[in-house]
């Protein structure tokens, strides 16, 4: 089972806890994982997700996601920042819903959590490859 701890700083009145806790519990029981974590989603605007993107990537310009791995606690997954500014414009400029991105954005924060990355070509390929695997099997795919 996996809890996830909601800290929503967009003040956004929208119904982002179904849709998170749909594409985690999906992916949690696609990846067959047997034992309980916690993971902490947090919904920003641009302007934080930019500061802790410049603080932690030196890169000065706001990204659609982060996530922090917890290594420290072992039934804490970590941290997965989400631009709700970023979901609403990709989900414009991709031409899909706003569910569709932000489940997509969740998945992909939740799997570096995990410890999956794409730092190489076979790992991008890899982690790819199993977000549009796990997404397929939801309502939210394109």
């Amino acid at each position: 089972m996996i809890e996830i701890n909601f800290i929503n700083q967009y003040d956004d009145d929208s119904n982002y806890k179904v849709v998170i806790n749909d594409i985690i519990e999906i992916a949690y029981n696609h990846l067959k994982i047997n034992k309980n974590y916690i993971i902490n989603v947090i919904l920003v605007d641009n302007d934080y997700i930019k500061e802790l993107n410049s603080r932690f990537r030196a890169i000065n310009h706001p990204t659609d996601v982060l996530s922090f791995e917890n290594n420290d606690m072992e039934e804490e997954l970590g941290d997965v920042f989400i631009s709700f500014d970023k979901v609403k414009s990709q989900a414009k400029s991709y031409e899909h819903s706003f569910n569709r991105e932000l489940a997509f954005l969740t998945l992909h924060g939740f799997l570096h959590c995990l410890g999956y990355d794409h730092h190489t070509k076979s790992d991008e390929e890899a982690m790819f490859a199993l977000q549009k695997e796990i997404i397929e099997k939801t309502k939210y795919k394109r």
